[in-house]
């Protein structure tokens, strides 16, 4: 629906109220900005009710307006310039309320992924993380964060992980020369898309690799060429990527991976506190 939803609006406007059509004109004329408005503020701006705004996004077949104005981000997202980003963002947030905002939409979109979350593809995608042969995680620009820190405990977990670096394409296949059918990559992509991602992802789909997507839809381009997939929802903030929901995901994950290898895991992690006592890696507690 978040594909078509400009065009359902222009497809229905004749059956629209007069109060609908003021809405409707207003998202058509500039959905960019409509994306991140409340119902109240878009209500004022299309001089109509608040109410009138919530029973607009259930005449176009949404449970409520966050569901509307997700399919009207999902839509834009991608497209939006940062300078755009920065726009909406002023539309948004007044100065004084940024910090609650910003942490309640974190929690709102916690929430979201909780409420959706597909409990047997994640169980399926842990099983394929422990039965491959090699993993490589891979995620650039914004997303090149989360995927450092599903290296750095999935590194603690098991040998045969390799962080992909993105510094030069040419160099991404090099390190990918050996991916084969045995292999999984772990795929992490959010808005905006990188074309990077793709290409290195087609790549070793080519190669006979299971790919496991990380993303925020099922529009996303990485989901459409996933054998698995994992989704958190990524919400633009200005010109941020908020990665809470995202890490929030990662954290599920390395943890089940860590159940799952029970007594191993925990043998890990006694040899590594050895190590770090011997070398003085932390602090001691007196020490501080």
């Amino acid at each position: 629906m978040a594909k078509s939803i400009l065009h359902t609006i222009e497809t229905n406007m004749a059956g629209f109220s007069k109060g609908q059509k003021r809405i409707a004109n207003y998202i058509l004329e500039n959905y960019d900005k409509a994306a991140f408005l409340t119902a109240s503020k878009l209500g004022k701006l299309a001089e109509v009710s608040e109410s009138t705004v919530v029973r607009f996004a259930s005449e176009l077949g949404y449970d409520g307006y966050p569901s509307m104005q997700r399919a009207l981000q999902e839509m834009i997202r991608s497209r939006l310039t940062s300078t755009q980003r920065i726009q909406a963002a002023g539309d948004m947030f007044d100065r004084r309320s940024i910090l609650p905002a910003v942490v309640q939409s974190d929690i709102e979109k916690l929430r979201l992924m909780a409420g959706e979350a597909n409990q047997s593809e994640f169980d399926r995608v842990v099983d394929q993380l422990l039965s491959c042969r090699h993993i490589y995680i891979l995620g650039v620009r914004s997303s090149s964060f989360v995927a450092g820190y599903l290296n750095f405990y999935m590194h603690l977990l098991t040998e045969n992980v390799t962080l992909v670096q993105s510094n030069a394409a040419g160099e991404i296949f090099e390190q990918l020369l050996r991916i084969g059918p045995e292999d999984v990559m772990v795929a992490i992509s959010f808005p905006r898309y990188s074309r990077v991602t793709l290409n290195t992802v087609k790549f070793a789909q080519d190669r006979g690799a299971s790919i496991i997507a990380i993303t925020d839809n099922e529009l996303s381009p990485v989901y459409q060429m996933a054998d698995a997939a994992l989704l958190a929802p990524c919400e633009m903030i200005s010109f941020v990527d908020s990665m809470v929901a995202p890490l929030s995901l990662i954290n599920a994950l390395l943890i089940a991976v860590g159940v799952r290898l029970g007594t191993n895991a925990a043998k890990t992690f006694a040899e590594l506190e050895d190590i770090w006592n011997a070398y003085d890696v932390f602090g001691k507690t007196d020490d501080e």
